[in-house]
């Protein structure tokens, strides 16, 4: 399987016709979008899936390839659960195989703070009969044997799972495509036709599509897009740098973290590492707009945020990105395909090295390839997932917050049912719009 995020300059998957008119129109050809539209074509609705470069281009191929339940938000873990038996029916519908393990995920802690917080989420985790439970030091010395390692406990669930994310996403695009959904990439939205103040089509880089149905699924560019439609949320993003091993001797096969790095092991016998700790937010005219709702992270963690002082050309949050333009002139989504950040090269030495520390039998560990990618947050660590009041016939998927890949698909079906007008099943006042708007406290969660 290769190891990388999706390239531009991979030749475009699909290039179905612009529709005329559809029942709905996903915009964001991710993970979120990719399920969106595959379940509301299962729902019977013709669906266009229109994006700007190519699918799973962004965050959705750059990501850790954990799907966990451990450690959700409580109003997230049930979509989570319903996720998890998803994934599992996956590779049969796929004829394809994307990686797809259940390895468990394992929270390390080295402290008994940490400990704490990992004993009081499993309140939630019982609440919902999931197979969490504690492990002691013993108990992790027996599962991870060739570890060096100052670890008093762990916190973990031997049913989360984990699977490639650059060969998982595609897969399940090709997987919609054949069940109807026309996905257009290469193809930017470059805002929304609206009558009498209600979605009545999507304007693209190639036409226009008619529809009355419209979800939003943009990652790190949707504050753009809805800015300029006059409805402003307080997502900034976040860079997250990974860095992929050669493959090793297997020390862990599944998923684990402490306070220093997280590791997870690929189907290719390498290992996916990334950096915990300090966040590396650029700062541009939205950070500078959300800084109040941002204040409380700040605070809680006043040396665990990095602020670089601006973002590169043609980012979202870039000084210089236009902030309105024409519809029938190129947009930024159009300027900038996919968002490539560059990896953290010092992270990138610094995690390596620490796998190497904590499992000395592998010997001088390197990196055979690195990324980044551009995670969309909010201040509450939870996406927004709502009908847009202002604009009737508008949903916003966005704010993922890094956990998108795994609860894609309990997501995608949730916002199916939310285009249809049927129950979800699930209590989403968590994830509503208005949050961010109406007075309300933000609540952090006992996320860990």
């Amino acid at each position: 399987m290769t190891v990388f995020p999706i390239k531009i300059e991979n030749p475009t998957e699909h290039n179905a016709p612009l529709p005329d008119k559809a029942d709905v129109v996903v915009i964001g050809g991710g993970v979120i979008g990719v399920m969106t539209a595959w379940f509301a074509a299962r729902k019977g609705l013709r669906v266009a899936l229109v994006e700007k470069g190519r699918v799973a281009g962004e965050q959705s191929s750059r990501n850790w390839g954990w799907i966990r339940q451990q450690g959700r938000d409580p109003a997230e873990l049930p979509i989570m659960i319903e996720a998890n038996r998803i994934w599992r029916g996956l590779e049969a519908n796929l004829r394809a195989e994307i990686g797809l393990h259940q390895t468990g995920t394992l929270y390390l802690a080295r402290t008994q703070a940490q400990m704490a917080k990992h004993e009081a989420w499993l309140t939630h985790a019982r609440a919902h009969a999931l197979d969490s439970r504690l492990l002691t030091r013993d108990q992790v010395s027996d599962m991870l044997p060739d570890a060096r390692h100052d670890w008093i406990g762990a916190l973990w669930t031997a049913s989360d799972l984990r699977a490639e994310p650059w060969v998982a996403v595609p897969a399940l695009a090709r997987a919609a495509a054949n069940d109807g959904v026309q996905i257009i990439e290469n193809c930017a939205a470059r805002g929304l036709d609206r009558t009498a103040g209600a979605v009545s089509g999507v304007i693209t880089e190639r036409g226009t599509i008619a529809c009355d149905r419209v979800v939003l699924a943009g990652g790190a560019w949707s504050s753009l897009f809805l800015r300029r439609h006059g409805i402003s949320i307080p997502q900034l993003s976040v860079r997250s740098t990974v860095a992929a091993t050669h493959p090793l001797a297997n020390v862990y096969d599944g998923g684990a973290v402490d306070d220093r790095f997280a590791m997870r092991r690929r189907t290719d016998g390498g290992y996916s590492l990334a950096p915990e700790g300090r966040s590396e937010i650029y700062v541009g005219p939205d950070a500078f707009r959300a800084l109040r709702q941002y204040l409380h992270v700040l605070r809680a963690d006043p040396f665990g945020i990095t602020l670089r002082p601006a973002a590169p050309r043609g980012f979202p949050d870039a000084w210089s990105t236009p902030r309105h333009w024409p519809m029938n002139r190129p947009s930024p989504f159009e300027a900038m395909r996919i968002l490539n950040p560059p990896p953290n090269r010092k992270k990138v030495a610094h995690i390596t090295k620490l796998l190497a520390q904590t499992f000395p039998r592998l010997g001088n560990v390197e990196a055979a390839t690195s990324w980044a990618g551009m995670i969309d947050t909010l201040p509450d660590v939870v996406p927004i997932v709502d009908h847009a009041d202002a604009i009737p016939g508008l949903i916003i998927a966005t704010g993922m917050c890094g956990h998108g890949f795994g609860i894609g698909p309990g997501f995608g079906k949730v916002i199916a049912n939310l285009i249809t007008g049927d129950d979800t099943g699930f209590d989403l006042t968590r994830f509503r719009l208005s949050r961010f708007s109406d007075g309300s406290s933000l609540d952090l969660g006992p996320t860990i």
